[in-house]
């Protein structure tokens, strides 16, 4: 885990990095996946360079044309984006998607399913550019988990329509079929302002880290070298533009099953151990759980999500 930078502001200057993120104004997460914590200076200042490198690399790729970071977000220690289901409306009230594990009151324990949870948790919006443009404000914590998924869903005080007219920048689609092995996607990290550009590797039965445990969950190929400031990030059919799955984690030391360095379990009770390789949670079935006005309906007929 890493956190934002603090002491190594002034090595960043020197080394003609550019702006590094403010330090957090709410309390950070820690543990778990890629959400930002804390590490050391030399650490954090590679991580950057990591960063700053892979989206110089990106920003080259003629595949990414059509992939931008607008419509993401920059949470205090976390990447997300504003998303809507096929079937919302532009007056329905905005959603903003990111992990679990990036909530600011701390990890849902194994089993434990947050809903209909008041939230005033602010969002930095960002154009295509990387830049902000706006801070957009929750109205409540529609849903969040870290069982079965890694997944947060904020509603927001502003409608689809209000933000598009207010800064033209429109929200991301959820895509609402499986994710397909070998599909070209883009990781794309408010946080950071970068974009991660592979392809979708195949899928982990199970996915393990400490106490909890993911189902179905997509594997990147190696060019998705994602950092701390990562959790939440959308993950973007670079075909289609639809968001098919979150960011959340990546076994970083070749640990196995261990707070950061999550291992795979097969269906046989198998585990490989994939250091240096990156996760993301599908999210493919959530859009059968919201209704009408993008109201939280967990009891819908085709609604697979964890329940409390």
């Amino acid at each position: 885990m890493r956190k934002p930078l603090v002491a190594a502001l002034s090595v960043l200057a020197l080394a003609g990095m550019g702006t590094a993120p403010a330090v957090a104004a709410e309390p950070p997460a820690a543990g778990v996946g890629k959400s930002v914590d804390t590490d050391t200076v030399t650490s954090v200042v590679h991580d950057l360079v990591t960063s700053t490198t892979s989206a110089v690399d990106q920003a080259t790729s003629p595949s990414l044309q059509a992939v931008t970071l607008a419509g993401t977000v920059s949470l205090s220690n976390c990447s997300g984006s504003v998303i809507r289901f096929p079937n919302s409306l532009d007056t329905d009230p905005a959603l903003v998607l990111s992990n679990g594990h990036c909530l600011t009151s701390g990890f849902p324990a194994p089993g434990q399913v947050i809903t209909n949870q008041a939230s005033s948790r602010t969002f930095g919006l960002l154009n295509s550019s990387g830049s902000r443009v706006a801070t957009l404000r929750a109205s409540k914590l529609a849903y969040a988990t870290m069982t079965d998924t890694d997944v947060s869903i904020y509603q927001l005080t502003s409608t689809y329509a209000t933000i598009k007219s207010s800064y033209n920048i429109s929200p991301l689609t959820v895509q609402d079929t499986h994710p397909t092995a070998g599909t070209a996607i883009t990781v794309a990290s408010g946080y950071w302002k970068t974009l991660y550009n592979c392809n979708i590797d195949g899928f982990a039965y199970r996915l393990k880290e400490g106490d909890w445990t993911w189902k179905d969950s997509v594997r990147y190929t190696s060019a998705c070298n994602t950092i701390g400031g990562t959790s939440g990030s959308p993950v973007i059919d670079q075909a289609t533009g639809k968001v098919v799955a979150v960011n959340n984690t990546g076994n970083e030391d070749g640990e196995s099953c261990t707070v950061n360095n999550p291992c795979e379990v097969s269906e046989s009770g198998a585990v490989t151990v994939r250091q240096g390789i990156n996760y993301a949670q599908e999210i493919y079935n959530i859009p059968a759980c919201f209704t009408t006005r993008n109201q939280l309906n967990l009891s819908a007929s085709t609604c697979t999500l964890p329940k409390p």
